[in-house]
């Protein structure tokens, strides 16, 4: 039975090198979606330098007609991959949702869990009422303090923020992964 497969997590938990080595190890034929990516648009990323092209994603882009389009060219489509699924919108994760049910593929999303806030993104939270199935990423990222990180933090000149945009695709100095802990302590 195809399903929505759910893998959220922290920054630097290898969220988007699982990504591409399970598009690897299913063959490469799957379709491919990003969205807001460090390696700009169109393509999903590791830290590491491995990379492959994907579809970038629009806040107007119906994810559930374009795949039934792309499924008339390649039926069946063998897989989707999701990739920086906490920038869709919650209505494009119905469609990844709907793609499962109605055209029987798997796909597998991939995101962060929560913003530097520590609140859900509204596609993630779309997205863990949606899953079939929610898996934890292998990769067991750590606070400084050497606890599990389960959050990310923002920070600037040092000090971590609780405000700003939502958004903001930086370098690796402004974000940090922290357990909650410190990150209810607001200490990176």
């Amino acid at each position: 039975m195809p399903e929505l497969v759910a893998h959220l997590g922290v920054m630097d938990a290898g969220k988007s090198t699982l990504a591409l080595q399970l598009h690897h190890s299913l063959g490469g034929d799957g379709v491919m979606f990003t969205k807001g990516g460090r390696a700009g648009a169109g393509t999903i990323s590791s830290r590491l330098g491995l990379q492959a092209r994907a579809i970038e994603v629009t806040d107007r882009m119906d994810l559930y007609d374009l795949l039934m389009v792309l499924a008339e060219v390649t039926e069946p489509i063998p897989y989707v991959i999701a990739d920086e699924a906490q920038f869709y919108t919650p209505k494009q994760i119905n469609h990844l949702a709907d793609a499962v049910d109605g055209l029987s593929v798997d796909v597998y999303a991939f995101g962060l869990r929560t913003d530097f806030r520590g609140e859900l993104f509204p596609a993630s939270k779309r997205l863990l009422e949606l899953a079939d199935r929610v898996e934890e990423l292998p990769v067991k990222t750590l606070c400084w303090c050497g606890r599990k990180a389960t959050h990310t933090a923002r920070v600037k000149d040092g000090v971590m923020v609780h405000s700003g945009a939502l958004v903001e695709v930086g370098d690796m100095g402004t974000y940090r992964s922290l357990c909650r802990r410190h990150h209810r302590a607001g200490i990176a």
